[in-house]
């Protein structure tokens, strides 16, 4: 089959769609890029929807001009390849170890958030109200293949969230996290500035502080570090999913 010669192609033209938020909800798809990413899909078992690869890369897929598939790309360096993918939403959210994010609006955080939870093995990542899209392409990037091995799903309410939940407060006074955690436990995340909601505080089991010398830990860094202390140790998190 010859190359793809013309951003004006129809196929390419709906990979553009799925760089705004509205054309990713309205067909249920997402775009990744870069043959690392592509790699992370591959093992994780995601089946392209399409592929495409620039012109003589030997990537697989439909071959593109090296030009016209810069025209297509989010990157600020082009790419060589990408493929669409259907996003996949957790029916609910699991534990053992959970992560709740609420409010975080910054793309490049939701994406490290998935990269943490993959490392330290939880279970799922769950998104509540006014968070950034975490198959948005800078999302998905800053995963780096996370999001195709991480659970994500979707909550309303503290109520919805596996075990004890456990809210990472800023600007209160509560005591330390002090891991590794013994209980199935979802850990609540809230924006650098804004932190969580007083509302959802309230309906948390307990609240705790990460103690830092500055103002403010940027979300992603807070829920790394929560996520380490956690799960550090004894290897209590393996402990509880019965792991050897």
């Amino acid at each position: 089959m010859p190359p793809i010669t013309s951003p004006q192609n129809e196929r390419l033209k709906d990979v553009r769609r799925l760089a705004r938020k509205r054309g990713r909800d309205e067909l249920g798809r997402f775009v990744a890029e870069g043959e690392d990413l592509l790699a992370a899909a591959d093992a994780a078992g995601w089946r392209a929807l399409e592929r495409f690869c620039a012109t003589g890369s030997g990537l697989g897929g439909a071959e593109v001009e090296a030009d016209v598939l810069a025209h297509v790309s989010q990157l600020g360096s082009g790419t060589r390849a990408l493929a669409v993918y259907e996003q996949r939403w957790a029916p609910a959210p699991t534990g053992p170890l959970a992560v709740y994010l609420h409010g975080i609006t910054d793309p490049g955080n939701v994406g490290t958030v998935l990269r943490s939870a993959l490392a330290f093995g939880a279970a799922c990542v769950v998104f509540g109200p006014g968070c950034a899209d975490p198959f948005g392409p800078k999302a998905v990037r800053a995963s780096m293949g996370a999001l195709f091995q991480v659970p994500i799903a979707r909550a309303d309410s503290v109520a919805e969230l596996p075990g004890t939940t456990i809210a990472l407060d800023a600007h209160g006074t509560a005591g330390t996290l002090q891991g590794p955690l013994r209980e199935d436990a979802t850990l609540l995340i809230g924006a650098e500035r804004a932190g969580l909601p007083p509302e959802v505080l309230a309906a948390c089991d307990r609240t705790v502080r990460i103690p830092i010398r500055s103002e403010s830990l940027n979300a992603a860094m807070a829920a790394t570090i929560a996520l380490y202390e956690a799960t550090r140790g004894d290897s209590a998190l393996d402990h509880r999913m019965g792991a050897a």
